[in-house]
């Protein structure tokens, strides 16, 4: 794995264990806090999948220029 991926990966473990300690620990358990963690972690996520894209995109392009 590549630097950049690793960070990414890391940070997303993080994040993920983060929010659920925040739902474990959460005084109030009503659905409205779990739904909006929830859109809040899916949202991180689809963020995530563009920069690992984008991440990918790059590394191919350098690699087409080294081939070239």
């Amino acid at each position: 794995m590549k630097k950049e991926t690793k960070i990414i990966a890391g940070i997303l473990a993080g994040v993920a264990l983060g929010a659920a300690v925040a739902l474990i620990l959460s005084q109030d358990k009503s659905d409205d806090v779990k739904d909006k963690v929830a859109d809040w972690f899916g949202e991180l996520l689809d963020s995530s999948k563009d920069t690992l894209a984008d991440v990918a995109d790059k590394f191919k392009d350098r690699i087409s220029n080294i081939r070239a």
